[in-house]
């Protein structure tokens, strides 16, 4: 069967962007509040009020269209797309159709074959709708606009993914791409970044495209998989009945592994564009483009170079620490400041990374400083403290993001500097473990361990285990 079909996937992907207040208003665009407080006239869409354009927002946009390499519209206007739902308080959404701020762009993702270009067809500037939400105990629906009006960039892809592998490839360079440049946090299950999936299927080596589904309600990289596969099989079905496919947007839900339709797919004419009248065209300036591109930071690609060239950690710590800018900022920060960057990468690759998924959050949720963590390094590199209470103080500013050099003052941490107390604490575990010390002269390495670990235990985990190791080994003979 799969030899006989080849998928053919385009992605829509909405990103909601990072800025302060609405596209077309001075609203808060921060998450949660209580509903409908953050609103006005503007985004309730009140007759008579007038949209102003968020500056910044036009700023994202022609950034994340430099970045994936497209064309830039120098003159573009807005339009509006028209459609009836309680969501959409004007009754119409203001996007852009005609004229769309960036086109013709690609970026290069990894596949299985190597490298492979994914067309862009276009991005566009456009404002979020509110939220429903439905009331099953009272028998209602409730709808909460402090959403409205939140600011977007579609990025329209061209037909040319196969396969899930190539689309969370795509989705995962777009991600990176976004974060980079502080447009978005692009968390999915968030819902700042969203994709929708455009797949049809053909026999293969056809050259006409067979009839496409949208597939909606994908909140992350596995749900997206599941969903393609899924389509792709239903699909495929239907042909081989001697059926055929609908064009229409349907629903995945990831729990059932199945999906349902929700309605016929609209064409662009079914929402009757037209040009907004309220909002002037926007014309970009060569000093406007030249002042984005001059900000641009250092991507990805061009990051993994420069650590190749710069730090001698290996590849493996450099994918994954620059596989988040938040990550890659806190290793540069601190490797600046204390000197030691395998030190550095080291706990980001070990204590970070294990926390992170034991708390199931993401690099970007990282909250210690670098200057703690590499206060942290610089009490163990001292031997101020060891190996296990480092950890132990770790866990604490992985949380908190406490000053460890007060917090081992405070709460008496320090390693025990004090030699004869030291060794007059292990002349004692010797005396009291008699056979672990015959053990030990037998030949048994292990029972040099044990000891190790009485004297630790003994000093309340305050002793240096190297120190221990050796006053042991100069004390049995």
């Amino acid at each position: 069967m799969s030899k006989e079909y080849e998928t053919v996937i385009g992605l829509e992907v909405h990103v909601e962007l990072a800025t302060k207040t609405k596209i077309f208003c001075g609203c808060s665009t921060e998450f949660g509040g209580r509903p409908n407080s953050h609103t006005c006239p503007v985004c309730t869409g009140m007759p008579g009020s007038l949209p102003v354009l968020n500056r910044k927002v036009l700023e994202y946009a022609v950034a994340v269209g430099l970045a994936t390499n497209c064309e830039i519209t120098r003159y573009c206007k807005f339009d509006r797309k028209n459609y009836f739902y309680p969501d959409n308080p004007q009754n119409y959404q203001i996007s852009q159709l005609y004229l769309p701020i960036c086109r013709n762009g690609y970026v290069e993702v990894e596949g299985a074959e190597g490298v492979k270009k994914v067309g862009i067809h276009e991005i566009h500037m456009e404002e979020d709708a509110g939220k429903l939400i439905h009331d099953e105990w009272e028998d209602c629906t409730l709808v909460d606009y402090n959403r409205s009006g939140v600011p977007l960039i579609e990025i329209v892809s061209e037909p040319d993914m196969g396969s899930a592998e190539e689309v969370i490839a795509y989705l995962e360079k777009l991600r990176l791409i976004i974060q980079y440049l502080g447009a978005s946090d692009c968390k999915l299950q968030e819902g700042s970044m969203r994709a929708d999936v455009n797949l049809s299927v053909r026999q293969a080596g056809a050259k006409e495209f067979g009839t496409r589904t949208e597939m909606k309600n994908l909140n992350s990289f596995r749900a997206i998989a599941r969903a393609i596969e899924g389509e792709r099989n239903r699909q495929i079905d239907l042909l081989e009945e001697g059926g055929c496919v609908v064009q229409e947007t349907r629903r995945w839900d990831d729990a059932k592994e199945t999906s349902y339709a929700m309605r016929s797919k609209e064409d662009a004419q079914d929402y009757r564009y037209f040009p907004d009248p309220d909002l002037a065209p926007v014309s970009i300036s060569d000093g406007f483009l030249d002042e984005i591109r001059a900000r641009q930071p250092e991507f990805r690609t061009d990051k993994i170079k420069r650590y190749r060239e710069e730090f001698d950690i290996p590849d493996y710590d450099i994918e994954i620490i620059t596989g988040s800018k938040h990550m890659a900022d806190i290793f540069e920060q601190t490797a600046a400041i204390c000197g030691q960057p395998k030190k550095v990468s080291n706990w980001l690759m070990g204590e970070t990374l294990r926390l992170l998924k034991e708390n199931e959050l993401d690099p970007e949720d990282i909250r210690f400083s670098p200057q703690n963590l590499a206060k942290l390094i610089a009490l163990t590199e001292s031997r101020a403290i060891n190996s296990t209470v480092a950890k132990e103080v770790f866990e604490v500013m992985f949380r908190e993001d406490m000053d460890p050099e007060k917090y081992v003052e405070e709460k008496g941490l320090k390693t025990v500097s004090d030699e004869g107390a030291l060794r007059r604490t292990i002349e004692e575990v010797i005396a009291a473990n008699p056979q672990s010390v015959q053990d030990y002269r037998n030949g048994k390495d292990r029972a040099l361990g044990f000891l190790v670990g009485q004297t630790m235990k003994a000093m309340k985990g305050k002793a240096d285990p190297a120190g221990v190791n050796r006053i042991l080994k100069e004390l049995l003979p």
